[in-house]
C-alpha cells in the first residue's frame, strides 16, 4: 500500500486526503444551505443533542441515556422530515450543477464561437442598457438567466414569449403600465422565454432590511437553483445581482457588464 507521509503510527494516503476533501466540501454545501435559515439552529441543536447522548452514556447515567437515545434512534428521519426544503434544495444543487455541466458541454460542441458571437454581444448591449435606463427612471425589474436550464416550471407561471432580445422590449414588458411589470423575466440564451413570472422568496434573516419582495425573489430562486439574477430597485433604482443565494449591490456599470458578460450564457 503506498503512502503519503506517516503522523506517529497514522499513515496517511492520497485516498484520505481526498476522503477529507470531499467530506469538508459536502460540509460547506450543506451550511450555505441552512445559513441564515430556522434550519440551521435546528441542525445545531440535532448535534447538541448527540454529543449530550455520547456523554450521558460515558457517565452511565441510564435514565437521560435511555431518553435521549430514543431521539437519536429516530434522528436520520427526523432531520429528513425536519429538513425537507434543505434536502430537495442540495439535490437540485448536485442535479443542476450536473445538467448544465452537460449542457455548456454540448453547447460549445454545436456552438464554438457562441460565446465570442455577435450576436451575444449584441444581446448583451442590449440588456445592459435596458438596466441602465430602468436604473435611471426608478423602473422596478427582475430578470433573471435560465443558463441553460430548463425553467418550465417558472415560465409556465408567467406569459410565454419566446420573443427576441431587445432593449426597448425588456423596458416596455417592465414599464408601470404593463401588465406583465410584476414578476420575473426569463431569458435563455437568445430568447426571452416568458414575463410576470413568480418565483419562491427568500427566507434568509440575512439579507438586508432594504431588500424588498422583488429581491428576495430573486435571491430566493438562486437558493434552488444555478440561476443568476439581475434586479432593479423601484425605491431607488439601485442595481442588484443574485447568485447562489447571494445578493451583491452593484456600485459601477463596469460591474454588470463583467456580470453580464460572464454569466449571461
Amino acid at each position: 500500500m503506498f503512502y503519503l507521509f506517516q503522523i506517529g503510527f497514522l499513515p496517511v494516503r492520497i485516498w484520505d486526503i481526498l476522503d477529507i476533501l470531499i467530506v469538508g466540501y459536502l460540509i460547506y454545501q450543506i451550511y450555505k444551505l441552512l445559513r441564515g435559515s430556522v434550519a440551521f439552529n435546528i441542525f445545531i441543536g440535532f448535534i447538541l443533542i448527540y454529543v449530550v447522548n455520547w456523554l450521558v452514556s460515558i457517565l452511565e447515567m441510564d435514565l437521560l441515556s435511555s431518553i435521549l437515545g430514543q431521539l437519536v434512534s429516530v434522528g436520520v428521519l427526523m432531520l429528513l422530515i425536519i429538513f425537507q426544503p434543505e434536502v430537495r434544495r442540495f439535490l437540485l444543487f448536485i442535479g443542476d450543477s450536473t445538467i448544465r455541466q452537460r449542457s455548456n458541454f454540448l453547447s460549445r460542441l454545436l456552438d464554438k464561437n457562441w460565446s465570442e458571437s455577435t450576436d451575444r454581444q449584441a444581446h448583451i448591449l442590449s440588456i445592459k442598457t435596458a438596466i441602465l435606463n430602468m436604473s435611471k427612471s426608478r423602473t422596478g425589474a427582475l430578470i433573471i438567466f435560465a443558463n441553460n436550464l430548463n425553467l418550465e416550471f417558472f415560465a409556465n407561471s408567467g406569459v410565454k414569449l419566446e420573443s427576441k432580445i431587445s432593449q426597448q422590449l425588456i423596458e416596455s414588458i417592465f414599464s408601470k403600465d404593463s401588465p406583465l411589470h410584476d414578476g420575473a423575466m426569463v431569458i435563455s440564451r437568445d430568447k426571452i422565454i416568458a414575463a410576470s413570472c413568480i418565483l419562491p422568496v427568500s427566507t434568509n434573516t440575512n439579507l438586508p432590511t432594504s431588500a424588498g419582495t422583488r429581491h428576495r425573489a430573486g435571491v430566493g430562486v438562486t437558493e434552488n437553483t444555478n440561476l443568476s439574477a439581475f434586479i432593479v430597485s423601484e425605491e431607488n433604482g439601485q442595481i442588484s445581482f443574485a447568485h447562489e443565494g447571494e445578493l451583491k449591490r452593484l456600485k459601477t456599470e463596469d460591474d454588470l457588464t463583467q456580470l453580464l458578460t460572464e454569466y449571461y450564457v
